[in-house]
Parts: C-alpha cells; sequence; structure tokens
C-alpha cells in the first residue's frame, strides 16, 4: 500500500497537506514548519537545520508499521528511519503543538489547524492494520 503526502500550503509556523491512499484522496494533514529538508541530504545538515518539536520530516519515501505507541497508548502508524527524527507518528491533534514532528490527520477547515482528527485516525489505523495483517508492504512518500 502506498500513501502520499502531498505538503501544500507552507506556513511560517506550519503545513498543510493532503494524504492519498493508493492515489485517492483520504484527508488533510498538520505539519510543523517544512524547512527544505530532503531524505537524501546529509544527517549533519538535517541536525543542523532542524529545530526540535518545530520541523516537518525530511520529504522520501518512508517505510510504515502500525505499532502500540508507548506515549499514545494505541496502535499508530510510525514513519521508520527518518533522518534526524525518531519516534514519528500519524495521528490525532488539531495544531501544530499536537505534532513535535508528527503528522496530524483531519479538515483543515479552520486556518492552521484540522479538525475531526479522530475519526480519520481510527479510519487510517483501521486501514493499514488489514494492509498489515496480509504481509503487504507500507509505505509513505512525503512530496512539496
Amino acid at each position: 500500500m502506498k500513501l502520499r503526502l502531498q505538503r501544500r500550503f507552507l506556513g511560517k509556523d506550519y503545513t498543510i497537506g493532503s494524504l492519498y491512499v493508493n492515489e485517492d484522496y483520504f484527508c488533510d494533514t498538520l505539519e510543523d514548519t517544512d524547512r527544505g529538508l530532503a531524505q537524501e541530504m546529509p544527517l549533519e545538515e538535517i541536525r543542523r537545520i532542524k529545530i526540535p518539536h518545530e520541523t516537518a520530516i525530511p520529504t522520501g519515501v518512508y517505510k510504515v508499521i502500525v505499532n502500540l505507541s508507548p506515549s499514545k497508548k494505541r496502535m499508530l502508524p510510525r514513519l521508520l528511519d527518518v533522518p534526524g527524527f525518531s519516534g514519528i507518528l500519524i495521528h490525532r491533534g488539531n495544531t501544530k503543538s499536537d505534532s513535535s514532528g508528527c503528522i496530524l490527520v483531519g479538515e483543515n477547515k479552520v486556518k492552521g489547524k484540522v479538525i475531526n482528527s479522530t475519526q480519520y485516525e481510527k479510519k487510517l489505523v483501521e486501514i493499514l492494520m488489514e494492509t498489515q495483517d496480509k504481509g503487504e508492504e507500507i509505505t509513505i512518500e512525503i512530496v512539496k
């Protein structure tokens, strides 16, 4: 299964995107500020540019698994091997303060926010768990 996050608004304080599941639009996303990081950049450069808890992850392609999040205490999609970042999840939340580098899902009907995020998180987890249980690989491509 392929997920694609198309970043469409790169604001000063946050980033709004669209999440696609196998090329079908699924929902909007909210991330921290896009600072131009890319997966192929040297790790030292990523670490130099990154502002902890205020920077969106690098563009690129990442493997995704669904597992139990120790901090959130529920099953969530986790991006693996994100250079310069750890613990990157896709989960519910409403503002950039809920992100800390993670990808928030919902509807961008309020400037700088996503709303109705719990229903999108639950549906995405359901879809991805079914895929993972079948032994299929899940990836996400993050693009601008």
